[in-house]
């Protein structure tokens, strides 16, 4: 007979390497043996990846590489999720370095605020159809705790994209839904549309993360019962919905007949003729809709707010200044929404995301990228100060990388947006510029492929190019790499060269980092499959985790592991 030492070195294998092939082992541990809570083996079926995938699967699955990391000793009462759209980790060491050089280091030895955490993994994003991920599926990964399919939202793989009558036979219930039907205080944060992809993951359930307003949804979607993401993000059957919601995307809200309050020539986007900041105004009687800074500054701290700052997308953090009604930054909505999210005394699970890094690297714009970059670092530690780590998981991460690459051999110090001052080899040179084969400088930071191509555009013509670059088409650069020494790259328009012409830079497919601090925040370690953080964050919140268990949906252990039905927890 094995001893216990031996069982527990068991299950823990398995757990670990379940998405390898070990299946179909259950251990048992004792339920009395504090230390060993959460390290359970959850029999997980050995499949053929990827037809033998299932939402109940991935959620199994999920469920079990967090149990075997502990996520159980956590016994935290709020949640806070930072994502960092597209934030890469070229993007997290650049970014460190910009932020220690603007303070006046050389900037390599500076650190953002999460990663003085203690706890660190890697995330695998891809999707159960996709290498290279969208935020729709990844966002729903770590909401839901299933992966899925890129462009659909808050529903399985099992319905295609554009599928509504398979949408709305395969919700997946998330982390916010859960804690709304809970009792919990829910908030959801961005500095893009609210109705964007990841935001929209928190409690919405589309086939399709395009159709933002009605508008956008197709007619025989519309007729078989789908409904858009913006008023499913208000008339939301999960308690009261976000208690907190702010962004951008006021647009999708209002109707097309009506005036935007900032923009005399900008209205609505609704065909319905529905008002759904007034529909949010009456499921929250108390409290505050803003859509400027002095709004937002006057509103109560002890009152529920909406928030839309723009008709569309907030501005870049560097751009926000030139805002003409105001805009808050990251770090003020997240102090504003702990301040009134923590009023409710069950807790809370709040999303914050920094939606445009994503899209400055999109553009091909460092610059921009990396300050909000910055910016959300900024905003993890006002949310670090306003916590208790005895009480609140924090956990930091990104949906996707993207293809900015950090390269060359720039001396210490060398500005990050710069070009490379040293060798172009493994030897140093400090006192000129690195050349390429041609003779010509080149840049530290470059990405893979986007709209910083040299060649000419109907834009732009053939050399360096600078923000925003909208692209209809390349030609041929026939001159090819452009003279530099003459060219200011740390300027704030600057587009970093891009190896192949695309009028959109992309995604890239490799492992994101986590960062944690908090109660469960040990099982922060290893290389993840990205929807186990969805079961840290459960696994680690007894009011959540007891919830799903008075359903008939844990082990004997007490670890959810069955996938919830979303209609059994509308309330």
């Amino acid at each position: 007979m094995r001893t216990m030492r031996n069982l527990l070195t068991t299950a823990l294998t398995c757990s670990t390497a379940l998405l390898a092939g070990c299946a179909n082992l259950a251990v048992s541990t004792p339920h009395t043996a504090s230390d060993t809570i959460g390290l359970s083996t959850i029999d997980v079926p050995k499949i053929v990846h990827p037809d033998g995938e299932t939402p109940a699967w991935w959620f199994r699955a999920g469920a079990a590489q967090a149990a075997a990391r502990h996520a159980m000793s956590g016994k935290a009462k709020n949640v806070i999720l930072f994502v960092g759209d597209g934030m890469s980790l070229p993007t997290v060491a650049a970014a460190r370095i910009l932020d220690g050089q603007r303070k006046g280091a050389p900037g390599e030895e500076n650190m953002l605020s999460w990663e003085t955490f203690p706890h660190t993994a890697l995330s695998k994003t891809y999707n159960t159809d996709t290498q290279t991920p969208d935020s729709a599926g990844t966002m729903t990964a770590m909401a839901a705790g299933v992966k899925t399919r890129s462009g659909v939202l808050g529903i399985g793989q099992d319905a295609a994209r554009g599928d509504c009558a398979g949408a709305l036979r395969s919700p997946v219930l998330s982390l916010w839904e859960l804690a709304a039907s809970s009792g919990l205080a829910t908030g959801v944060i961005t500095t893009t549309r609210v109705t964007h992809a990841t935001p929209a993951a928190t409690f919405t359930h589309s086939p399709d993360r395009n159709w933002e307003n009605d508008a956008e949804v197709s007619a025989p979607a519309a007729a078989a019962g789908c409904t858009d993401i913006a008023r499913q993000l208000v008339e939301t059957p999960y308690g009261r919905g976000p208690d907190v919601l702010m962004g951008g995307g006021r647009a999708n809200f209002f109707p097309a007949t009506e005036r935007d309050a900032e923009y005399d020539d900008t209205t609505g986007l609704r065909l319905d003729g529905l008002d759904l900041v007034a529909e949010w105004k009456r499921r929250h009687p108390d409290g505050h809709y803003v859509w400027n800074a002095a709004q937002f500054a006057a509103a109560p701290k002890s009152a529920p707010m909406l928030a839309l700052f723009e008709p569309s997308h907030m501005q870049f953090e560097h751009d926000r200044s030139k805002d003409r009604a105001g805009e808050p930054s990251l770090a003020e909505m997240t102090r504003s929404a702990i301040e009134r999210l923590r009023n409710n005394p069950n807790g809370y699970v709040l999303l914050v995301e920094g939606g445009r890094i994503d899209h400055a690297h999109h553009y091909g714009n460092a610059y921009r990228a990396l300050t909000d970059t910055i910016a959300m670092s900024e905003a993890v530690a006002v949310a670090a100060s306003m916590t208790s780590a005895d009480d609140t998981l924090i956990l930091v991460t990104a949906d996707h990388a993207h293809t900015m690459t950090f390269a060359g051999y720039p001396v210490r110090g060398n500005p990050i947006l710069g070009k490379v001052r040293g060798s172009s080899g493994e030897g140093s040179n400090p006192s000129g510029y690195a050349t390429d084969a041609t003779g010509q400088t080149y840049t530290t930071l470059g990405y893979a492929n986007g709209p910083g191509h040299v060649g000419a555009t109907d834009q732009q013509q053939e050399g360096p190019k600078t923000f925003q670059h909208e692209v209809s088409g390349y030609q041929e650069a026939k001159d090819g790499r452009p003279d530099l020494a003459d060219v200011d790259t740390e300027h704030p328009d600057y587009l970093q060269e891009s190896t192949v012409p695309l009028s959109n830079e992309t995604h890239g497919g490799e492992d994101v980092g986590i960062w944690a601090r908090g109660p469960g925040a040990e099982a922060v370690r290893g290389s993840l499959e990205q929807n186990t953080i969805f079961h840290i964050l459960l696994q680690a919140t007894p009011k959540l985790r007891e919830r799903l268990c008075a359903a008939g949906l844990c082990n004997a252990d007490g670890l959810p592991v069955e996938l919830p039905k979303p209609a059994d927890f509308r309330r």
